[in-house]
């Protein structure tokens, strides 16, 4: 059975920093890609990051892109999201994802798990 399991999300000020993590079981890890998701209140689910399932290619939304990084530990069956010059429109509660394959999608439908997701909550 599938676990997706996410961890970090806090309140933090405008400009602050985050890192969340996702720790994943009953799956071979490594042959998965694995992606960030968010949601805002009101708001659909939107891609964050994505990451192939080697960690060598990866995809950003162009709201995060150059403030994010994912990265993924195979030993560990871990993905991070590492959140810098964080902003009050980063507020979401962001779901962790597997990927049904190797490579890595912005699309919601490529992926077939979903963690419960974890609150992050940027001050102004």
């Amino acid at each position: 059975q599938v676990q997706l399991v996410e961890s970090g999300g806090r309140l933090v000020q405008d400009g602050g920093s985050l890192r969340l993590s996702c720790a994943a079981s009953g799956l071979t890890f490594s042959s998965y890609a694995m992606g960030w998701f968010r949601q805002a209140p009101g708001k659909e689910r939107e891609f964050v990051a994505a990451l192939s399932s080697s960690g060598r290619r990866t995809y950003y939304a162009d709201s995060v892109k150059g403030r994010f990084t994912i990265s993924r530990d195979n030993a560990k069956n871990t993905v991070y999201l590492q959140m810098n010059t964080l902003k009050p429109e980063d507020t979401a509660l962001y779901y962790c994802a597997k990927d049904r394959d190797t490579m890595g999608s912005v699309s919601r439908d490529a992926y077939d798990y979903w963690g419960q997701g974890t609150q992050v909550t940027v001050s102004s």
